[in-house]
C-alpha cells in the first residue's frame, strides 16, 4: 500500500480548520474496557493477592497451569544481575552509557529544585522544604512491546530524587521475560520487580495487597487497560500522565538532507497507526524532495505498514510562508517532539513556547533523545505541552511550606488574618489569630 501523505499550504483559506481536524485526537472511552477495568480494580481492592494471581494467570497465559502463589512473580536481585551479565556486551555498554547520561542530567535537574528559606525583619521564617516520595510504582510494558529505555527514564529520576523504594511491574505473557528490561532494572536501581501487568498490576500498586505495598505514585506507559486503570486510581495515588499517541513535528528551512527528515518522520510513525508526523517548511521544492525520500525509503522499513497508515491518516507535509510562521504554527500544535532542523536553530527555538522536547540542529535526531541524550523521553502529548512538562526529578518530589512566625510577626499578621477570617465568617480562625496578639514580651 503506497503512502498518501496529505500536503497542506498555510495560505489556503481552509488551512486552519484542516490542520485542527488533523490534530484532533480524543481517546475514545471504550465502554467494554472501562467496565472491565472497573471490575478488576474493585476485585483487587477487595481480594488482594488472590485477584492479582487469578488475573495474571489468565491474561498473561502463565505456563504449567499458572502460578500458585504471588511469590512466583517476584524477581530476585540475583536474576536481575544475571540478566545484566548475560546480555551481549554491546547492549550492556549501551544501557550503562544511557543510564549514566540520564543520571547526570537529572542530578543537574535536582540541583535546581532545592528548598529555600528566608527570614523577614521581624524574625518570621518562611520557606519551602523539598522531600522525595517514599515509594513509587513503575509500569513497564512486556511481551513484544518491551522497552528497557522506559525503565531507565522512569526509574533513574526517581532514584536521583531520593525515592527509597521503586517497585517495577512488568507483564510476562506466556512466562517470557525480556532480559534487557531486567538488565535495565538492575542498572537503574529498581528495588523490586514483579512480573504482573494490566489493570490488576495498577490496582495492586494503588491499593496494596498482602504482598505488594501500596505506592505513592504510578508512572510509565501501558495499553488501553493500563491507561484506564491509572485514570481511575488517580487521587488514591499520583500518576505521571495519560499519554496519547507519539508525535513529531519537524521545522526545516530546507537545508537538511531530505532522507534524514523522512527517516525522522518515520521514527515516530513506526510506533503505531495513530502516531503523528508533520513537516513544516517554507520551501515547496524541498517538501517535494522529502516526499520523494518517503516513497524511496518506506519499502526498506520493517514496520512499513504501520508507518504507511500513520502518515496517510495523521501525517502532513505543510508549506508555510516562512520560518516565523512555522514557529507560530508549532506553538499551536505544541508537539511532543519538536525538531528544528535549520542553519540557525537557536534563533527559531527562542520563538517556541510549547513543546515537550526540542531537538535543535540537523544532527539532533529525536531518536537520540528517546534513548541516550539524558533528558527524559516521557513527554506530554496531544497538545498538553501547553501546560505540562517532561517527566523529571520534580515528579518524584513534593514540596512542603515552612512557616515559623515570630512573636512580633504574630502581632501584625494576626490582625490581617483576623480581618479576613471575620470577612469569611470563620470566627474560630479569627480568634486563633487574635489570641496571639498581645504585648510583646519584655526584652531581658
Amino acid at each position: 500500500m503506497a503512502v498518501q501523505i496529505r500536503k497542506l499550504d498555510s495560505t489556503a483559506p481552509d488551512f486552519k480548520p484542516t490542520l485542527d481536524a488533523l490534530l484532533t485526537f480524543e481517546a475514545e472511552t471504550d465502554d467494554a474496557i472501562e467496565s472491565s477495568v472497573a471490575k478488576i480494580l474493585a476485585d483487587v481492592k477487595q481480594r488482594g493477592d488472590a485477584a492479582v494471581l487469578e488475573y495474571t494467570n489468565k491474561f498473561d497465559r502463565i505456563p504449567n497451569g499458572g502460578a500458585s502463589s504471588m511469590a512466583a512473580f517476584d524477581i530476585q536481585q540475583e536474576e536481575l544481575d544475571a540478566a545484566l551479565a548475560a546480555i551481549p556486551d554491546a547492549q550492556r555498554t549501551a544501557l550503562r552509557t544511557a543510564a549514566e547520561r540520564i543520571r547526570v542530567f537529572h542530578e543537574r535537574q535536582k540541583q535546581e529544585l532545592n528548598g529555600f528559606t528566608f527570614t523577614e525583619p521581624d524574625g518570621t521564617v518562611l520557606g519551602q522544604r523539598v522531600t522525595p516520595l517514599d515509594r513509587v510504582g513503575i509500569y513497564v510494558p512486556g511481551g513484544k512491546a518491551a522497552y528497557p529505555s522506559s525503565v531507565l527514564m522512569n526509574a533513574i529520576p526517581a532514584r536521583v530524587a531520593g525515592v527509597q523504594e521503586i517497585v517495577m511491574v512488568v507483564p510476562t505473557p506466556d512466562g517470557v521475560k525480556n532480559q534487557m528490561v531486567l538488565a535495565a532494572a538492575a542498572i537503574a536501581g529498581v528495588t523490586r520487580v514483579i512480573t504482573i501487568g494490566g489493570a490488576q498490576a495498577v490496582g495492586a500498586l494503588a491499593y496494596g495487597t498482602e504482598t505488594i505495598p501500596a505506592v505513592d505514585k504510578i508512572v510509565g506507559p501501558g495499553n488501553a487497560y493500563v491507561a484506564a486503570a491509572k485514570r481511575r486510581v488517580f487521587g488514591v495515588v499520583g500518576i505521571d500522565m495519560i499519554a496519547g499517541p507519539s508525535e513529531i513535528l519537524v521545522l526545516c528551512d530546507g537545508t537538511t538532507d531530505p532522507d534524514w527528515v523522512a527517516m525522522d518522520l518515520f521514527s515516530q510513525a513506526e510506533h503505531d497507526e495513530l502516531a503523528q508526523a508533520i513537516l513544516l517548511c517554507p520551501d515547496a521544492d524541498y517538501i517535494a524532495r522529502v516526499e520523494q525520500s518517503i516513497h524511496k525509503l518506506l519499502p526498506t522499513m520493517p514496520r512499513a505498514a504501520t508507518i504507511t497508515t500513520s502518515l496517510s491518516d495523521r501525517g502532513a507535509l505543510v508549506k508555510v510562508r516562512d520560518m516565523e510562521e512555522a514557529c507560530s504554527i508549532a506553538n499551536a500544535i505544541a508537539a511532543e517532539h519538536l525538531e528544528i532542523s535549520a542553519e540557525d536553530p537557536l534563533t527559531w527555538a527562542d520563538r517556541i513556547r510549547h513543546a515537550g522536547a526540542m531537538f535543535l540542529g540537523r544532527f539532533s535526531s529525536e531518536s537520540l533523545g528517546d534513548y541516550c541524550c539524558g533528558p527524559n523521553h516521557v513527554l506530554p502529548t496531544s497538545r498538553t505541552a501547553r501546560f505540562s512538562s517532561p517527566l523529571g526529578v520534580y515528579d518524584f518530589q513534593k514540596r512542603s511550606s515552612v512557616i515559623q512566625v515570630s512573636e512580633q510577626g504574630a502581632q501584625t499578621l494576626g490582625k490581617v488574618a483576623a480581618e479576613l477570617a471575620y470577612g469569611e465568617g470563620l470566627q474560630a480562625h479569627a480568634r486563633s489569630a487574635e489570641l496571639r496578639i498581645q504585648p510583646l514580651s519584655p526584652k531581658s
